[in-house]
């Protein structure tokens, strides 16, 4: 055996299997180790350094589920695939969530067992290890972020669909980047894709291309963001939004690994990971019959929900010293403890990006070296003070209450079109008209 080439351990009762996982190894420059069962593959774990398991789902002496959380209890730095009926997804998600790598069904791709074999073998052992002051943006100490920062450190290392989800501005494509860095599929592409601006028929073709001739206009071949994926992340913003026709092609793309561009008869193969955002809520929409929901069971085998800036408030020192370093470093302008007060008491709707905004109109209006309360927008200010967090009697108001004075307030003072002031409160159109009409 080469011990300078990566080794990997296979159980399976079933010797064809053993042979052709053997074999297909063997070609990739892999050592192999064969076990048939649950008893011989512990045995060899505890003997020798692997750097890759693959194990059959129902074995002689127990459940390949049962390996996989040996594995992550005793050897966590081994990537461990599992290996599952055809058609059997309750079990891969039950391996995924224990903490599987990824897996592959039966009768075994080849092409899919390659992709999956290849990137499992680029996880570095200190993978594992906390990076969260390596997250660009989202920033924090409170204990939902530090739960969120530790989570994507555990999925990084997966390559099961993740759904973020989130009001606008919470930082969901921030996270959705952060998984991708942070796992063996950093060195290919991520590639984000808006799908609320996406009609029915550009859906498809942004996404799976279209060969020449598919359509009126389609002079030349194009490939789609699909293909643009290979390797790498596919990250879907606004998942919510994909037309109900496309949701079963999206589905069978994620079932089968392929896809056919529009106007061809040939399936493509293609490998990704799938990161999926929304401020929408998603089962809703399956009870609503305007969200498949098998798509949705797909999509959301691990869930990321973002809190809103209102609800993690003690952030917000932090997240306003580092935005400032990075608008504007070379003052090093400091926020007065009024200013501070003022912000503090606000209901963020437009949460960290409209923070963001708020602090680049501050940076612009000071001279100085200090961010004073007549810097903030005038909607953020009531005769020079902060806006209230209390009512006309005095008591103290929801968060929801403020954020319906604060849109009042607005609408009464702006003279401008909506999407003007959506762009300068940091939120796209669309969360913008749905607070207003929830204001009616």
């Amino acid at each position: 055996m080469n011990r300078l080439r990566p080794t990997a351990l296979v159980i399976d009762d079933e010797p064809d299997i053993r042979e052709l996982l053997e074999l297909t190894l063997d070609r990739m420059d892999v050592n192999t180790i064969t076990a048939e069962n649950l008893t011989q593959a512990r045995a060899l774990l505890a003997g020798q350094r692997f750097d890759l398991c693959l194990t059959d789902m129902r074995l002689p002496d127990g459940n390949g589920i049962d390996l996989v959380d040996h594995i992550q209890k005793n050897y966590p730095d081994i990537p461990v695939a599992m290996i599952t009926a055809h058609g059997n997804m309750e079990a891969a998600i039950s391996a995924l969530k224990t903490g599987a790598f990824d897996f592959v069904s039966k009768p075994v791709d080849l092409q899919v067992l390659r992709n999956l074999v290849s990137t499992a073998l680029k996880l570095s052992n200190t993978q594992t290890k906390s990076t969260r002051q390596t997250y660009t943006g989202l920033l924090g100490s409170s204990e939902v972020i530090k739960h969120i920062q530790d989570t994507i450190t555990k999925l990084a290392r997966s390559q099961a669909p993740v759904h973020i989800s989130g009001e606008s501005g919470t930082g969901k494509e921030l996270v959705a980047r952060a998984i991708h860095d942070f796992s063996p599929r950093n060195p290919g592409p991520f590639v984000p894709v808006e799908c609320s601006g996406l009609t029915e028929t550009l859906f498809e073709s942004e996404l799976f291309g279209h060969e020449k001739g598919a359509f009126t206009g389609a002079q030349y071949r194009k490939d789609g963001l699909v293909d643009a994926a290979r390797g790498g992340t596919l990250f879907l913003d606004e998942v919510g939004d994909i037309p109900l026709s496309m949701q079963v092609k999206l589905l069978r793309v994620l079932e089968t690994g392929t896809f056919r561009r529009v106007g061809s008869v040939d399936a493509q193969q293609v490998d990704f990971r799938l990161v999926c955002a929304t401020h929408r809520k998603l089962w809703d929409m399956v009870a609503a019959g305007t969200f498949r929901e098998d798509l949705y069971y797909r999509i959301s085998m691990f869930p990321i929900h973002l809190p809103a800036l209102r609800e993690r408030i003690q952030d917000l020192p932090v997240l306003i010293e580092t935005h400032l370093a990075r608008i504007d470093s070379p003052r090093r302008l400091r926020m007065h403890a009024d200013t501070l007060a003022c912000l503090q008491v606000y209901a963020f709707p437009g949460n960290v990006r409209e923070l963001r905004n708020i602090l680049e109109r501050a940076v612009i209006m000071t001279d100085g070296d200090v961010i004073l309360p007549e810097h903030l927008p005038e909607h953020l200010l009531c005769s020079g003070k902060g806006v209230s967090g209390k009512g006309a009697s005095g008591e103290i108001m929801t968060l929801e209450e403020m954020e319906r004075r604060y849109l009042r307030q607005v609408m009464a003072q702006f003279q401008g079109d909506r999407h003007d002031l959506a762009r300068q409160l940091g939120v796209s159109d669309r969360t913008l008209y749905r607070k207003l009409n929830a204001l009616r």
